[in-house]
C-alpha cells in the first residue's frame, strides 16, 4: 500500500491504490466533465467549471506539528493540495449532502441540521427530522474542527480500496482518539452518515433503497462515474462520498490562528501590536481554565469526553447510556470550538443560547456531579477533600473570554462556493 502523506493530512479517509490495482479510470488523470455530461448536470445543479483542484493554507502552528512537508531551510509547508480523485468523490458527496432524497419523506437533507451559514451547525436546540420528529441532541457543527484529518483533529478515518477481481469495495477503519456524536458512538464520518440516514427520527432512509433510486438518475450516474469509474452507486460509495465532502470543510483561516502563530514566533511584548489587551486577556483566561479539556490551539481536545457539571441528575446519560456504565453517566463529547460564535445554542441539549451563558456556567454554575471531570475540581490540602472549582470570573473577564472565542471564526467556511448548495 502506497500512501501520499500530504493527502493523509487533509483527506485521510482514502487510501491510495497501488498502480497494478487501479481501474482504467483511476489510472488516468481526472478530467473535466464533457459538454454532454455538463449539459445533463446543469439541468439540476450549479457547480461551476469544476476542475477538481484545491489547495488549503495551514496556519504555521499547525504546519509545525506535522511530521511531514517542508525542508530544513524554509520550514514546514504552509500549502497543501487536495488529491483530485478525492475531490471527484467530494463533489458527489456535496450533491448528496444537500439532496432531500436522502430522507424517506423528502423533508430533510444533511444540510438541514448542518447549515453552511452556521459553520455547518444548526440554530435549534434539537434539529428537525422527518414526520414532525426532532433529533434527540443538539447538532454538532462540522465547521467546529480545523479539518477532519486524524493527524490534526484526532478523528477516526476510513481507508477504501476496490477488489477489481470481484468488484467488491474493501474498507477499513482506523480509530482515532475522538469520534462522532455526543456519545461518540460512530468512529468515522462514514459511520455517522450511515447511522443518521437510517435513523427513524432524522432521515429514515434505507441505504440500499436509496442507492437503487439514485442509480436510476442520469445526474448521479455521471457523478458516480466521475468519482469511482463506474455507474454503480452503492451504499458504501454514498457514505464514502459524504465523508470526502466533509473532509473538504476546513476552518483554519481565523484571527485565532494568527494569534497562536504570533505567540509561536514573536516575543510577548510584541503581541499587543496585532491584538487587543482584551483578546490577550481572554487567551490567558482560556489557557488557565478551559484548555485542559479543549486544548490551547483548538486543533484537538485534550480530553475527548467529560462531564462538565451541567446537572446533578441527567435525563440523558450520554456515554454512560451507550455503554451501560454508571461511571460514564452524564459524560459527553468535548466539542471542538472553532466557529463557536456561530454555532449557538450550546451543550448536548442546546440549553445555553449565548456564549455568555456558557461562560456564566463555568464561572459559577458547575454542579457537583459524581462523574464531574477532574479539570473542574480542586483538591483542598487542608481537608484532604476534592471539591468543585468556582472560577468566579469578573464581568471584565467574562467579556474577555467571549471576545477571545470570537477570534476562532473562520473567514470563508460560511461562504465558500465549493461547500454551498449546488441545487438550482
Amino acid at each position: 500500500m502506497r500512501y501520499l502523506p500530504l493527502i493523509l493530512l487533509l483527506l485521510p479517509l482514502t487510501a491510495c491504490l497501488d498502480d497494478e490495482r487501479l481501474s482504467p479510470d483511476d489510472a488516468n488523470p481526472v478530467t473535466p466533465f464533457t459538454a454532454e455530461e455538463r449539459a445533463v448536470l446543469q439541468q439540476t445543479l450549479t457547480i461551476g467549471d469544476e476542475t477538481f483542484q484545491q489547495s488549503v493554507q495551514l496556519p504555521l502552528h499547525i504546519a509545525q506539528t506535522m511530521p511531514i512537508t517542508g525542508d530544513f531551510n524554509n520550514g514546514p509547508s504552509r500549502t497543501m493540495d487536495l488529491e483530485p480523485r478525492d475531490l471527484t468523490k467530494a463533489l458527489l458527496g456535496r450533491v448528496l449532502f444537500y439532496d432531500t432524497q436522502l430522507s424517506a419523506t423528502g423533508e430533510t437533507s444533511c444540510a438541514t441540521c448542518h447549515q453552511q451559514k452556521l459553520a455547518f451547525g444548526d440554530n435549534l436546540a434539537f434539529s428537525k427530522g422527518i414526520n414532525g420528529h426532532v433529533t434527540k441532541r443538539n447538532s454538532i457543527a462540522l465547521g467546529s474542527v480545523p479539518t477532519f484529518a486524524q493527524e490534526v483533529s484526532g478523528y477516526g478515518e476510513t481507508s477504501f480500496e476496490q477488489d477489481f477481481s470481484t468488484g467488491n469495495d474493501i474498507m477499513s477503519t482506523s480509530a482515532g482518539s475522538v469520534a462522532f456524536f455526543w456519545d461518540e458512538r460512530a468512529r468515522t464520518i462514514k459511520d455517522q452518515s450511515t447511522i443518521t440516514i437510517q435513523d427513524n427520527l432524522e432521515m429514515g432512509r434505507d441505504l440500499d433503497e436509496l442507492a437503487a433510486d439514485l442509480r436510476r438518475q442520469d445526474m448521479y450516474r455521471i457523478l458516480t462515474r466521475k468519482a469511482y469509474g463506474t455507474d454503480d452507486l452503492t451504499p458504501e460509495r454514498i457514505t464514502l462520498a459524504l465523508e470526502k465532502f466533509c473532509a473538504t470543510i476546513t476552518s483554519m483561516d481565523t484571527r485565532f490562528d494568527e494569534l497562536i502563530d504570533v505567540t509561536f514566533t514573536q516575543p510577548m511584548e510584541e503581541w499587543n501590536q496585532s491584538f487587543s489587551s482584551q483578546e490577550l486577556q481572554g487567551m490567558e483566561l482560556f489557557n488557565m481554565n478551559c484548555a485542559g479539556c479543549h486544548g490551547s490551539t483548538l486543533t484537538q481536545p485534550n480530553q475527548s469526553i467529560a462531564n462538565n457539571g451541567l446537572d446533578l441528575e441527567y435525563t440523558d446519560q450520554g456515554v454512560g447510556a451507550l455503554h451501560n456504565d454508571g461511571m460514564l453517566n452524564g459524560v459527553f463529547k468535548v466539542p471542538f470550538l472553532r466557529n463557536v460564535a456561530l454555532t449557538a445554542p450550546y451543550m448536548h441539549d442546546g440549553r445555553f443560547a449565548t456564549l455568555r451563558e456558557v461562560v456564566d456556567h463555568y464561572s459559577e454554575g458547575i454542579q457537583q456531579h459524581p462523574n464531574l471531570n477532574l479539570e473542574l475540581q480542586e483538591f483542598d490540602q487542608a481537608t484532604g477533600q476534592t471539591h468543585l472549582r468556582r472560577m468566579n470570573f469578573t464581568e471584565e473577564e467574562k467579556q474577555a473570554l467571549v471576545t477571545f472565542l470570537e477570534l476562532a471564526t473562520d473567514r470563508s467556511v460560511t461562504t465558500d462556493p465549493r461547500l454551498s448548495d449546488p441545487f438550482k
